[in-house]
């Protein structure tokens, strides 16, 4: 019994012990997604962003919103991204051509021009016409970013004929202008202005039904997340990619 004891004792620390050991959670691997969007995208993409990051576990998700055009060159110059969201066909089938895009791109909403004002509207405009009035100071994009191409188009079905202050390299900076007051006036999308309503008003017009431009999306080629972002892709084209989308005004493909 004596050298019994000890030896009971033992197994009975032993026992305590091994029941004590917590068991192993597996971290999850660490992701970082790069993704090249239109800075009209800016408000949606980040909302989406944030929805995929919670559904994946240790993944990152890092946008550069700018314009379409400037994207298109950086990628073509050797940027590398995982996807890349265009605010017009045009742009897309750059990056195609430039071959720095993976498969074929799918069109995921489509968007129109509206007009962005100080809020309360004081130089009171009512449409597209009054734009060319004197003593107005308009801003529009410039003529290779999506959105300078729409007003393009717009002034060419409608006979009017703007003669801007400025041409802006991507919607957000025509809008900024329009925010601090340098504008009275500026041709940004429905969604820009929509998503800035506490800082400026917003004029639909009917001739912006004459340019609507389609987002495409796409996987870029020899991207270092290839997976994750076709994962990516196919959230941004699935009906919950589409309801936060459509918060702010984008239509549907």
């Amino acid at each position: 019994m004596r050298r019994l004891v000890p030896a009971l004792f033992a197994l009975a620390l032993a026992a305590t012990a091994c029941g004590s050991e917590q068991p192993v959670t597996a971290q999850a691997e660490a992701r970082t997604l790069t993704v090249f969007a239109a800075a009209s995208l800016t408000e949606s993409f980040g909302a989406l962003g944030k929805q995929f990051e919670a559904q994946n576990s240790g993944v990152t998700v890092k946008f550069s919103f700018e314009g379409s055009s400037a994207l298109v060159q950086k990628l073509t110059q050797g940027a590398k991204a995982d996807v890349f969201a265009s605010a017009d066909q045009a742009n897309m089938d750059k990056a195609t051509k430039g071959a720095v895009i993976d498969g074929q791109p799918s069109v995921f909403a489509t968007n129109r021009l509206a007009i962005a004002v100080g809020k309360g509207n004081p130089k009171g405009v009512k449409g597209l016409a009054d734009l060319a009035k004197d003593g107005l100071t308009v801003v529009v994009c410039a003529p290779q970013v999506p959105c300078g191409s729409a007003a393009k188009k717009v002034q060419q079905s409608s006979g009017v004929t703007l003669k801007p202050a400025s041409e802006e390299q991507d919607v957000k900076s025509v809008l900024a202008k329009v925010q601090s007051g340098d504008a009275d006036a500026g041709l940004v999308y429905v969604t820009d202005a929509t998503s800035a309503a506490a800082k400026v008003d917003k004029v639909d017009f009917p001739e912006s039904t004459g340019a609507i431009n389609n987002y495409p999306i796409a996987v870029v080629k020899d991207a270092p997340q290839a997976a994750l972002a076709k994962q990516f892709t196919d959230f941004i084209l699935s009906a919950e990619g589409k309801k936060e989308l459509a918060k702010v005004g984008f239509g549907a493909p």
